[in-house]
């Protein structure tokens, strides 16, 4: 079975969409995955399967409505393209703290218009830079008052997204690898 990496959209966030890790990964060991394991509260998982990426997002989201009676938006990524987003890292020269650089992580490649319409609202040092369907995101300043990353975390994308700090993107492709 092959290496994947599931992420889910506002798992966790305050009291909303609440699901604990553990009956989650048993869950998902149950219907027949893998190798579960978990990163953090907010819906890291990573699994070994050879359902197709998509078609595993498909699988989590109906297996999350049926046991845990949610509806989540669920972005999937094979260990190799998540090793891709780490090594291809084009915003590497200017970050200088993980915890302020976020990768949205999109079910499709976003339109070049998006990307010029993010890219119009990074101010104050940010940057936005788009490599196939992840959409890296710099916030020097936090994101506490970003536009940008108030525009990145709508649902107003149009795509199925979900962000995730540098750290927590590195420690997952780190975990699929132990």
């Amino acid at each position: 079975m092959a290496g994947r990496i599931v992420m889910l959209r506002g798992v966790n966030v305050r009291a909303h969409n609440r699901i604990a890790m553990p009956a989650l990964r048993q869950a998902l060991s149950a219907a027949g995955f893998g190798a579960v394991r978990s990163h953090l509260q907010s819906g890291n998982v990573v699994l070994d399967s050879d359902v197709r990426p998509d078609a595993l997002a498909e699988a989590v989201r109906e297996l999350i409505a049926s046991r845990f009676g949610l509806r989540i938006d669920v972005v999937t990524r094979t260990r190799d393209e998540l090793a891709e987003v780490v090594a291809g890292n084009p915003l590497a020269d200017v970050v200088s703290d993980p915890k302020r650089y976020q990768v949205s992580f999109l079910a499709a490649e976003p339109a070049p218009k998006l990307v010029s319409r993010l890219q119009e609202l990074a101010v104050g040092g940010e940057r936005l830079a788009a490599s196939g369907r992840e959409l890296y995101a710099w916030h020097p300043d936090g994101v506490a008052r970003s536009r940008l990353w108030a525009a990145l975390a709508a649902r107003g994308l149009g795509l199925t997204a979900t962000a995730r700090h540098w750290s927590t993107v590195c420690a997952l492709l780190a975990l699929r690898d132990e």
